[in-house]
């Protein structure tokens, strides 16, 4: 038998321990892992020299953007900056132009993004003015449904806790995930209305806005409907002590919650912010540093299930406006992720295995992505091959992504994605593209 592609001499990070092996690659899928002798010939072969090959990273929460924001992102760019970060599968967040919130919103996405991306994508909806329709939604292929707490973006109107309470009734029955931004409007407008009354217009202003009890009681809102309609609730980028506490109370008690960080939650306090200023905003807002202690911790305890970078491009301009009411919020992170876990490797703070689970296997797991998270044979072959030791710093100016800037522009970083295969197929290279648009996957729930 002669097989499409055979990588050998690698270190795999495979059942919870790094193995030298090979591995045999056929039609997309991981066909054998073994002794290099053991593997059948190949039409293609690559020696990884020793390095490591990790499962190919699942980032669950991606801002892509095209339609009508392709100024600041599309899917041809956004996927190359995954393929550049390591990243084989993202799922695209729904408040895009249009909002990606019926059958036909969600059909249409897919049919453009199927022609650019690099890596497998798969899409949120949000939820449709009509209940009824979110049955035809996720026969279309929704991998789940996105509720954003703060301001109404979607058909659901989340000031009416009956209309939440039917909603995650329904997707409850048919097993589909609800990620939530975990804001309550409420509050966070009647901060920010009295906040512009007194003509505070800056960062700290944003931050008093963003105040810890906007998301605990954004949190403990959705856990109590949680509760009564058994949905499975995914809290996205949690970010503060109390909120993470609150989650995993109800962890304990037996409900069926998962929640996730980011890393600039993880790296930056608001001594960050102030000082790079609105580059570096955010929704929610970096924290004080007893709040990124908290989420360390949730780490280390296993309370943190997945790590995402909500990645959120904007142009400089709109980084920049001058009353900080106008800036868009958000950052790239989607090349900037596993260089910085990769680099607390180094440090102690963080293992290859917590890496792995938390932006590998509980990712798919949680989204019930099938044959991902996880080098074993039969599995998509969807993977990244990392330099442990290679050190060099952050430049913004080289991203992928249309968006030029980081707030983590200019770190040092020891640890670097070098080759990313995406179902079998070299994607990037030494950090070039070398893939055609395209050749990614749509994933759509099974």
């Amino acid at each position: 038998m002669i097989v499409d592609l055979v990588l050998s001499n690698g270190k795999a990070y495979i059942d919870n321990e790094i193995v030298d092996c090979s591995l045999a690659i056929e039609e997309g899928k991981i066909l054998k892992i073994g002794k290099k002798t053991a593997m059948p010939r190949a039409e293609t072969k690559i020696d990884l020299k020793h390095l490591l090959v990790m499962p190919g990273l699942v980032d669950t929460h991606v801002h892509l953007r095209d339609e009508g924001k392709a100024y600041k992102e599309d899917f041809y760019s956004g996927t190359a900056a995954a393929a550049a970060g390591g990243i084989t599968t993202v799922l695209d967040m729904p408040n895009n132009n249009p909002v990606t919130m019926t059958t036909e919103t969600l059909r249409e996405r897919m049919k453009i993004a199927e022609r650019k991306v690099l890596v497998n994508t798969g899409f949120y909806s949000e939820f449709p003015k009509n209940t009824e329709e979110i049955v035809e939604i996720i026969r279309e292929g929704a991998v789940a449904f996105k509720l954003y707490m703060a301001e109404q973006v979607g058909g659901l109107n989340i000031d009416d806790d009956h209309a939440l309470w039917d909603a995650t009734k329904i997707i409850s029955r048919l097993k589909v995930p609800v990620a939530v931004h975990a804001e309550d409007k409420e509050t966070l407008k009647r901060a920010e209305e009295e906040l512009k009354r007194n003509n505070h217009n800056d960062v700290k202003a944003f931050l008093e806005a963003h105040s810890e009890s906007v998301e605990v009681k954004a949190v403990k809102r959705l856990l109590n409907i949680a509760k009564q309609t058994g949905v499975h609730v995914h809290f996205c980028h949690i970010s503060t002590e109390k909120g993470l506490k609150a989650i995993v109370d109800a962890k304990k008690s037996g409900m069926s919650i998962t929640c996730e960080t980011t890393p600039h939650n993880l790296f930056l306090s608001v001594d960050d912010l102030r000082r790079i200023g609105t580059l570096a905003l955010t929704m929610p807002p970096v924290r004080e540093k007893h709040h990124i202690a908290a989420l360390w911790n949730g780490i280390k305890n296993g309370w943190i299930d997945s790590l995402a970078s909500d990645h959120a491009p904007h142009t400089l301009g709109e980084k920049k406006a001058k009353l900080v009411w106008d800036v868009k919020v958000g950052i790239p992170g989607l090349e900037t992720t596993l260089p910085l876990l990769l680099t607390e490797v180094k440090r102690g703070r963080l293992s290859i295995t917590q890496i792995a689970r938390l932006m590998s296997e509980k990712p798919a797991e949680i989204f019930r992505l099938k044959g991902k998270g996880h080098l074993k044979e039969g599995n998509n072959a969807d993977f990244v091959v990392v330099d442990l030791d290679r050190k060099y710093r952050i430049d913004a100016s080289k991203f992928h992504s249309k968006a030029k800037y980081s707030p983590f522009d200019g770190w040092n970083v020891e640890g670097k994605p070098i080759r990313t295969f995406v179902n079998g197929q070299l994607v990037m290279d030494e950090g070039e593209i070398v893939a055609e648009a395209g050749s990614g996957g749509i994933i759509r729930r099974e």
